[in-house]
């Protein structure tokens, strides 16, 4: 049985994840018309211009390039969530892929303390007894992961020098069309059709939507402080892909903890099972 390639930072290769790559594009659309609303007030987006718009889901982004808040990540049946803590050097993850009646189904805690990284897995699923060395897996202890079998690996890793494991700062770059729909709120499309590079979107369901990528719609909303809250791309169905919605949000900015190391007593060293399973 081939087992697809998991992406840790990013969910699995089956589904959607961090660091949408930018489109070098800057276009964008005229504000939408005056449009009343239910009440009869003038929606935001009659005053405020799409350039205006796009400009201020760029500095939503700022306080994430800071390193110090708690995110979720949803989608296609799969979750992610945890924090990072630029000021330690450290940051946590825990997500779910799949459910214990489907094929294949991944639970992973990973947590990286600069220079270590360690995870925990849990497979399940129809399939799982399937995957080569299965026991040497599923021990209930956190692997510790050789750095230098992990270097430049997306699945396993976390980059300091790239904070965001959803990469939302470079998604808004690649916004084509944005207007504002209310207070704090936002849509428009986004071309996603060079997301494959930084692994934010499996590459297949990138080709499936053809030139669908490019225009991609998306929602968005910031806080009191202008700081992105909550962003949700909707892809749309494409080749065998249903369609699906992808919701990152950000909360805590500025009160995140440091990740906490895993006791001695639950470390085991990560056998080669495990580096070839991401690989």
């Amino acid at each position: 049985m081939k087992i697809r390639r998991f992406s840790a930072t990013a969910f699995a290769a089956a589904l959607l994840i961090p660091g949408l790559a930018a489109c070098n594009g800057d276009g964008t659309t005229a504000g939408a018309s005056a449009t009343p609303s239910a009440s009869g007030s003038v929606a935001p987006s009659a005053t405020a211009s799409s350039s205006a718009a796009k400009q201020a889901l760029l500095d939503s982004t700022n306080a994430i390039r800071e390193g110090n808040f708690k995110f979720t990540m949803t989608g296609a049946g799969s979750t992610a969530e945890g924090q990072v803590h630029e000021p330690s050097q450290s940051a946590d993850m825990r997500m779910t892929i799949g459910d214990p009646s489907s094929d294949l189904m991944m639970k992973l805690d990973l947590i990286h303390a600069k220079p270590d990284s360690w995870v925990k897995l849990e497979l399940g699923g129809t399939a799982a007894a399937q995957i080569p060395g299965v026991k040497n897996l599923n021990t209930g202890k956190y692997h510790h992961l050789d750095q230098n079998r992990i270097k430049g690996n997306r699945s396993l890793g976390f980059d300091f020098e790239k904070l965001d494991p959803a990469g939302s700062t470079v998604l808004t770059q690649g916004i084509t069309e944005v207007r504002q729909t209310g207070e704090g709120a936002y849509e428009g499309t986004v071309d996603v059709s060079k997301a494959a590079e930084a692994g934010s979107l499996d590459p297949a369901v990138i080709t499936a939507l053809g030139a669908q990528a490019q225009s991609v719609p998306f929602t968005a909303k910031v806080d009191t402080q202008g700081r992105l809250s909550e962003m949700v791309l909707k892809i749309p169905a494409a080749g065998q892909n249903a369609a699906q919605d992808l919701k990152i949000t950000y909360t805590d900015y500025g009160n995140a903890a440091a990740a906490q190391k895993p006791p001695a007593d639950q470390v085991v060293e990560a056998p080669a099972e495990l580096y070839n399973l991401f690989n």
